[in-house]
């Protein structure tokens, strides 16, 4: 028995377990590493909440905002306007059209880059003010947890309504005609 006990006491003995340790060497202890990722990821999303933390805007921010609106709205009512255009007066139409066909090539292709890097501009933007929003929504996360909980524990701590509220039987004997005066003159009034 002595030669068992000194055995399994070299192997397991002191609180250590030479079998884990040897195999933590080849293989990750998964427990550990799963907490050491979920305090990874809480730290990420803190970092993100707090990069995009709400900023104030001002009359001018607001003003460069409606601006930067407008391009999208104007050129589609603008096309469906020369279709318009070219229905009710063909001969302007066409000679403005004559006028654009002047228009170098480089020109336009200065306009398409012009027009293409606005709008993917803007879709960065957009894009970016998405990925803010939802790391505003992550970071209220723990706290409707938390009052999600509260109010579960306010739940199980106060009776019910159904527990408390009296029974038909009850309700329909506490109104009567009799004990209503204003009934009772009524009902008289009326024969």
């Amino acid at each position: 028995m002595g030669l068992i006990d000194r055995i399994f006491t070299s192997i397991f003995g002191g609180g250590r377990n030479v079998i884990v340790e040897t195999a933590e060497v080849f293989r990750e202890n998964s427990e550990k590493g799963a907490a050491r990722d979920a305090a990874l990821r809480e730290q990420a999303l803190q970092q993100y909440a707090a990069e995009f933390a709400v900023a104030r805007v001002g009359r001018f921010d607001r003003l460069m905002d409606g601006l930067n609106r407008l391009p999208r709205p104007l050129l589609a009512f603008g096309t469906i306007g020369l279709f318009v255009v070219a229905m009710v007066d063909p001969v302007w139409f066409s000679t403005r059209m004559q006028g654009i066909s002047l228009v170098p090539d480089p020109l336009w292709w200065l306009m398409g880059a012009i027009v293409s890097f606005y709008f993917g501009a803007r879709h960065q933007a957009h894009t970016q003010e998405f990925q803010r929003s939802i790391a505003q929504t992550l970071a209220r996360v723990p706290t409707v947890v938390e009052n999600t909980r509260a109010l579960e524990a306010l739940r199980a701590t106060t009776p019910q309504i159904a527990d408390t509220a009296p029974s038909a039987a009850t309700t329909q004997a506490a109104v009567t005609p009799q004990d209503n005066p204003a009934l009772q003159d009524w009902t008289a009034a009326r024969r």
